[in-house]
């Protein structure tokens, strides 16, 4: 039967993802916008999204954090041509992200020792053969295949190398082990619903010691470069951004932080993306006709996820265009690179009471293709 409730919010892209319940542009903080990002009170508002990011995310002394260009893509080839090379590099690879930073490492950096530990969509590679006497690079969560490493405990607190974790779908909304990360990224457009362009970069003591140690072979763009002389460029940690950043953006994120301590903090939007990760389990578990693509339920992401669908590759996309079309769910197809399927962003800011309204129209969009392909 058709359905008649529809959800309030029907933005459940896996980014730029839903704002926050209640969100009003009007209500943002614009006294810096036509200021120079270097005066005074632009400082101010950049010092603010990096000090008030570490104090939510509770991340340990001496852990600094910068305002970066190029979203979360920058920040994290930031940290590989800053930071990769002394050491050996294993790289984990299970969804189009983590094959991209491959690709970096491999043919654009070109570093010679490198292992890659790869599995296909819907597995996590094999944690155990990780050698931490190198560097390792990985994605915490893959959004594009709802897939996400359990927790922390693979890996040591004695490693040789550093570990570097492109972390843009899992922060704020999934358990991280301060200790254990050297360099974490993540940008504003994911668990907390915030504006495209900027990523945030947040270095370990380790990390640091690292960059002043250790001068890259290859060239260095501007937009890269985080030390002068030989050390770190304290002020980039302190608002000092490298390039002119957009002040709107960042009252918007500052706005998204101020809703996540009123909240209650990261416990807070944790448990958000969990209950509604709830919502869609319950829903697989009641129908036999889709099912998680991530075969393991410890490695299933409570944001990113990613469903597949017992129809052929263009009947899931009529499915998508379906609901759509309806004005009950939009942007929720899998990435381009992904098996087919459905993938439902399920962060903080989405509201279980809609993903609850939409789980009707699902089984009536399945049904509405499957009786098509049967005529």
């Amino acid at each position: 039967m058709h359905p008649t409730v529809k959800p309030t919010v029907p933005n459940f892209s896996s980014g730029p993802c839903a704002k926050r319940p209640g969100y009003d542009v009007g209500a943002l903080q614009l006294d810096t916008l036509g200021r120079s990002h270097r005066s005074s009170i632009g400082k101010k508002a950049l010092a603010l999204a990096c000090t008030e990011s570490a104090r939510l995310l509770g991340l340990p002394e001496g852990y600094r954090v910068a305002v970066v260009p190029g979203s979360d893509t920058g920040a994290i080839e930031m940290a590989m041509w800053s930071l990769l090379g002394p050491k050996g590099v294993d790289v984990l690879e299970w969804e189009s992200f983590s094959a991209g930073w491959v690709t970096d490492i491999v043919k654009q950096l070109k570093l010679p020792q490198v292992n890659v530990i790869r599995s296909e969509y819907g597995d996590l590679p094999e944690l155990s053969s990780v050698d931490f006497n190198n560097d390792v690079v990985f994605v915490w969560n893959g959004t594009t295949s709802g897939v996400r490493v359990p927790d922390g405990n693979w890996i040591p607190a004695d490693r040789a190398g550093l570990t570097l974790c492109d972390a843009t779908s899992a922060v704020f909304a999934m358990e991280m082990p301060w200790d254990k990360l050297d360099v974490v990224t993540y940008s504003w457009q994911k668990v907390l619903g915030g504006e495209g362009g900027h990523g945030m970069l947040i270095l370990s003591p380790r990390a640091v010691a690292r960059l002043e140690s250790y001068n890259p072979p290859w060239p260095m763009p501007k937009v890269f470069r985080m030390k002068s002389g030989g050390k770190i460029t304290e002020g980039l940690f302190k608002g000092e951004t490298i390039n002119t950043p957009s002040m709107l953006c960042v009252a918007d994120y500052l706005d998204a932080l101020q809703w996540v301590d009123r909240l209650g903090g990261v416990k807070a939007t944790i448990a958000r993306s969990e209950a509604n990760l709830k919502v869609i389990a319950d829903f697989v578990a009641a129908n036999d006709w889709i099912s998680f693509l991530a075969k393991d339920p410890a490695t299933r992401s409570n944001t990113s996820v990613c469903l597949s669908v017992a129809l052929p590759a263009d009947k899931v996309g009529a499915m998508v265009k379906l609901l759509e079309a309806q004005g009950v769910a939009y942007d929720i197809g899998a990435y381009k690179d992904a098996p087919a399927g459905l993938r439902i962003w399920c962060g903080a800011t989405v509201e279980a009471s809609d993903l609850k309204a939409l789980m009707p129209w699902l089984t009536w969009a399945y049904q509405q293709v499957q009786q098509t392909a049967s005529a």
